[in-house]
């Protein structure tokens, strides 16, 4: 897949379970375009958000399905739940391969960063040198630069539980494996991270 994007649909308190039937019909819809690769909902972060991640072959249907999701007169199917609602459009980093679905979590962090406005090239370079290696303690779901907005990238990591990934990160860092050496010279201190928990028609369990 050439684009991906996130839809980051905030909603009212508890709002997330009482919405899941409605985001599923719409995402299966026969107008729907893109292939749904996960769905969660925020466990620790940004409370009350539901995160839907999409692949598309073209940017055509990227765009066509922005256009149906804009224009819609219930946006989800849940419309009545939603407080708000954003989509960000990515292009994956040039070695990634294609999102692989199945069973990886079930915790999933959604990790964003911001970079400094000439810093998304040589992160990727960085990137492109120390993921092989980090890889080797967990997967990597996708990572993957922003086509909107200021310039950023987000990366999706899998867990089996909150504690492995922390137990991860630490032995990462203390082997010298991650962050990617040189790689946070290039990032602004705006970063995000959240532990979503796959919703139950999600591909990515």
């Amino acid at each position: 897949m050439k684009y991906y994007d996130i839809a980051t649909l905030k909603t009212v308190i508890f709002g997330a379970g009482k919405a899941a039937a409605g985001i599923q019909a719409f995402l299966e819809a026969p107008e729907a375009k893109g292939t749904l690769l996960g769905a969660w909902f925020a466990d620790v972060g940004p409370l009350n958000e539901v995160y839907i991640l999409r692949g598309y072959d073209t940017e055509q249907d990227l765009i066509e399905e922005r256009k149906r999701i804009r224009l819609s007169s219930d946006p989800f199917n849940c419309g009545d739940l939603l407080v708000d609602l954003h989509m960000d459009s990515y292009i994956p980093l040039d070695f990634m391969p294609a999102v692989e679905t199945g069973e990886f979590g079930p915790v999933y962090e959604i990790r964003t960063y911001h970079t400094k406005l000439n810093g998304l090239a040589p992160t990727i370079e960085k990137w492109r040198e120390a993921v092989p290696p980090r890889t080797e303690y967990s997967a990597l779901t996708i990572a993957m630069y922003s086509l909107d907005g200021g310039p950023r990238f987000t990366q999706i990591w899998p867990y089996k539980s909150a504690n492995e990934r922390a137990e991860i990160r630490a032995k990462t860092v203390a082997e010298g494996v991650w962050p990617p050496k040189g790689g946070p010279d290039w990032l602004t201190p705006n970063m995000t991270s959240t532990l979503a928990m796959p919703m139950a028609f999600s591909p990515l369990k």
